[in-house]
């Protein structure tokens, strides 16, 4: 009997998927000098273009969205060309391939791009840098509302970009403690302007960026990723659930490709949700929802029967398996991810 994974799966008139398998976003600090994709990276996406989608590890759209390093960019001419490597490697396997669209905010750090780093307002995360701890986190200053306006251009010019670099799409990332999820939280977003304040200007900068990209290459052709739990790079607070409450209801009347919950683990719950993300996801939103957070084939078949989600992101799994889709075909047992397979992109 064929796993209901492996049914084709159709987001819109533009796009069906070969099946309900995206590989989630990895951050694997590979690319080269000037954060340009290499041809390893484009051989490691062509072994995984058996998924329905892949979503590529996230990518800075200008410099001072770098939080770690070797982290891809897409807005230079050279990093444009090292990515259509990677989409042309993909689409000869039959794959498709979303860019994933990133700027860290305040979880950037002077050391890579010379500047204070920004945020919307000035509050600093604790703690160390991944791979870098003897770095710490910086103190960030404050986006005016002009230089926020900025950085909606920008997120439109790096759709567009990755669209002349071959990706059939693009996922904003507006999850994990990263800059658009430092707006929807009220730890991080202290401001009482245009863009904060109430959960309407909260949502403000996100909405923006979702319509100006969807302006450029179409919503049918974005994603978006948020995590309404505050559990990475930043501390939920009860009031944030009216700005998600709020930020979906407006999303529910934009035709988006699908949305995508950010999260480690989907078995962690949030009080103010009312439980796990994923389910208040489900509750809020009336589009395509892609699930993950350490699934595997038999509890993501079932969180889909019980119409949890429509589709699973496998993350590690993939870095273990790059013929993940095969083996589930198969019934064939999967490869244990080690945490020694972060060193090489295999």
């Amino acid at each position: 009997m064929t796993s209901p994974l492996l049914e084709p799966y159709v987001l819109n008139d533009t796009l069906t998927l070969a099946n309900r398998i995206l590989m989630a976003p990895l951050t694997r600090c590979m690319a080269g000098p000037g954060l340009v994709p290499s041809q390893q990276m484009a051989d490691y996406y062509g072994r995984r273009a058996q998924v329905g989608l892949i979503i590529s590890e996230a990518t800075i759209i200008r410099p001072d969205g770098q939080g770690y390093p070797n982290t891809p960019g897409i807005y230079s001419a050279e990093q444009i060309a090292g990515w259509r490597l990677v989409t042309d490697a993909v689409h000869a396997q039959g794959g498709k391939i979303f860019a994933q669209l990133w700027h860290t905010g305040r979880i950037s750090h002077s050391f890579f791009h010379g500047q204070t780093p920004v945020a919307p307002s000035a509050v600093a995360w604790e703690g160390t840098l991944p791979r870098m701890r003897e770095l710490h986190y910086e103190l960030p200053r404050a986006l005016s509302e002009a230089e926020i306006a900025e950085l909606v251009a920008q997120y439109a010019q790096a759709a567009v970009n990755a669209r002349e670099a071959g990706f059939d799409g693009v996922e904003i990332h507006g999850a994990n403690g990263y800059l658009i999820d430092q707006f929807l939280h009220h730890e991080t977003n202290l401001r009482q302007d245009g863009y904060g304040g109430t959960p309407e200007k909260m949502a403000r900068f996100a909405l923006e960026i979702v319509d100006a990209v969807s302006r450029q290459i179409g919503g049918e052709r974005v994603g978006l990723r948020l995590s309404p739990g505050g559990y990475a790079h930043l501390k939920g607070d009860a009031r944030d659930r009216a700005v998600f409450d709020y930020l979906l209801a407006e999303l529910n009347g934009r035709a988006l490709a699908y949305l995508h919950l950010g999260i480690f683990d989907d078995s962690l719950t949030f009080d103010y949700l009312g439980g796990r993300a994923s389910d208040y996801l489900r509750a809020h939103y009336r589009g395509h929802l892609v699930g993950v957070g350490n699934y595997n084939p038999q509890s993501a078949v079932e969180a889909i029967a019980a119409q949890r989600f429509d589709l699973v992101a496998i993350g590690r799994p993939l870095i273990a398996n790059p013929d993940y889709v095969a083996r589930v075909q198969q019934g064939a047992p999967l490869v244990a991810y080690d945490e020694s397979m972060l060193t090489s992109l295999v």
